[in-house]
């Protein structure tokens, strides 16, 4: 049975591995999502969430964040390994868009992004 918790190790939070990921200028979207990506030779996809404060307030970009949270939760097994993403709710969706939406764009998303990402290099055995 698949476990659907998030691990602590799934998570970017350090500034320095968004800057990187936004370094590689690999990216794509739709109308609810862009997502950055870079190759992680981890072995399973991690994400961060980033929400502009154009995008409402406090209580606004929380809800949103939980939303996106809960959008890779439920997806993770449908996603790519070795993969690092950085979410970023687009403002045209987020009136609009449910769980349902993110979760079906994040999926769409990261594997159009899989495809054109060279592997991962795994490091010496």
């Amino acid at each position: 049975m698949k476990s659907f918790a998030l691990a602590h190790n799934q998570r970017i939070k350090l500034s320095r591995e968004f800057a990187s990921i936004y370094e590689k200028r690999i990216r794509a979207s739709d109308q609810n999502l862009l997502i950055y990506a870079a190759p992680n030779a981890i072995g399973h996809a991690r994400f961060g969430v980033s929400v502009s404060r154009k995008l409402g307030g406090a209580v606004q970009r929380t809800a949103l964040k939980r939303l996106l949270r809960e959008a890779f939760r439920l997806s993770q097994h449908e996603l790519p390994a070795g993969l690092d993403l950085i979410l970023i709710p687009q403002r045209s969706a987020t009136q609009t868009a449910g769980l349902a939406d993110y979760q079906r764009s994040l999926v769409d998303l990261a594997a159009r992004l899989a495809r054109r990402l060279p592997a991962p290099q795994k490091g010496p055995a």
